[in-house]
């Protein structure tokens, strides 16, 4: 396996941000109650800031996982599904700039096998139907339901969180999308056909042969990738100026998980890799709750596509980062977060009026 960096997996269509970035959102959705947000006097968490380690049940026994509340609101909770898999919640960590001044409640969250979690060895347990049970069990366990559950997946993360929906989608309030295709086999052909071809033909031709020669530990390999894909598609800055939680996430990265699941390769998810047929396009309007999909320009992941898939809703809108790659939380922050407000708020402000 190559070293410190694999990818970051993984009705009418409204559109926003498709424009300049925007710096706030509109007047009244900033006014939270900072005291009230801030008090955790009667929060079971209160000694740890917040942090908890959950238990949770598998068919290969007892474990924990580690998450973290940021905040209080009744009716506005985002639990936080991160890339890899593997990955870990560090990659979000940019949220504490744009979420606590909007009053919304969030949680990070390690799923079983990352970092601050539990870690067994067992490879049975790296099944997206497992992990959907996890995300179940955690819900339980932070008391979050359909008045005010909201759940987020990055990548990989929305993989998983398209997979809770499809399950347990009478527990949620809202669900977000982030940077993730809801087909396997479309990224592999737009990793093939779009991403690939943006490449010098001679540092594609030396990628492509080392992948065929399963020489995924070649330093050469991360040599070639990072000046010509990562800071390109990945995260659009130079390696040096990439952001500290984001060079965190990418030391903890659970090889062994993110192999198992979405394989060596960086353009698509090939061989034996437990993802590689995954496809839940045909499924989509199945999910009635509203849901905001979010694409970058520069993503890994077709922009286009991710399009679609909010018409594929019946209630389901779209979030364009035009200077946004995979991590469009950092390298189109502004947008980003704006839309993504703007869309929480929104769905609280409806529910709140159905209830009058």
């Amino acid at each position: 396996m190559k070293s410190f960096i694999p990818a970051l997996l993984l009705g009418t269509v409204i559109f926003q941000g498709c424009s300049a970035p925007a710096d706030s959102v509109t007047a009244e959705h900033n006014s939270p109650d900072l005291v009230g947000y801030l008090d955790s006097s009667s929060k079971e968490d209160q000694l740890s800031g917040g942090a908890r380690m959950i238990p949770i049940s598998t068919p290969k026994g007892e474990y924990k996982v580690w998450t973290k509340r940021v905040g209080n609101n009744p009716t506005m909770k985002v639990l936080l599904l991160h890339g890899g898999p593997g990955g870990t919640h560090e990659a979000f960590e940019c949220f504490d700039s744009y979420l606590p001044k909007e009053g919304i409640e969030y949680y990070y969250y390690d799923q079983l096998g990352s970092h601050y979690s539990d870690q067994p060895n067992d490879t049975s347990l790296w099944q997206t139907e497992r992990f959907v049970e996890e995300v179940e069990q955690v819900r339980q366990a932070l008391g979050l339901g359909k008045e005010n559950f909201y759940l987020l997946g990055h990548s990989w993360g929305g993989i998983l969180a398209m997979e809770y929906a499809l399950k347990y989608q009478d527990n949620l309030k809202g669900l977000i999308i982030s940077n993730m295709m809801s087909s396997v086999p479309a990224y592999n052909t737009y990793a093939e056909e779009v991403l690939g071809p943006q490449m010098a033909p001679e540092v594609l031709a030396e990628l492509k042969q080392i992948e065929a020669n399963n020489d995924f530990s070649n330093p050469r390999y991360m040599e070639l990738l990072l000046p010509n894909f990562y800071t390109k598609h990945a995260l659009r800055m130079p390696v040096a100026e990439w952001p500290d939680p984001v060079n965190r996430m990418f030391n903890h990265m659970n090889q062994t998980v993110y192999v198992q699941m979405q394989g060596p390769s960086e353009f698509g998810i090939r061989g034996n890799a437990s993802l590689k047929n995954w496809d839940r396009s045909a499924d989509l309007p199945k999910i009635k709750v509203p849901t905001l999909t979010i694409g970058g320009e520069h993503d890994t992941m077709d922009p286009e596509h991710m399009k679609w898939m909010a018409s594929q809703f019946p209630q389901g809108s779209y979030l364009y980062c035009p200077e946004g790659s995979h991590m469009a939380m950092y390298d189109d922050q502004k947008t980003y977060f704006n839309g993504l407000v703007k869309f929480i708020k929104e769905v609280d402000s409806e529910a709140k009026s159905k209830a009058l």
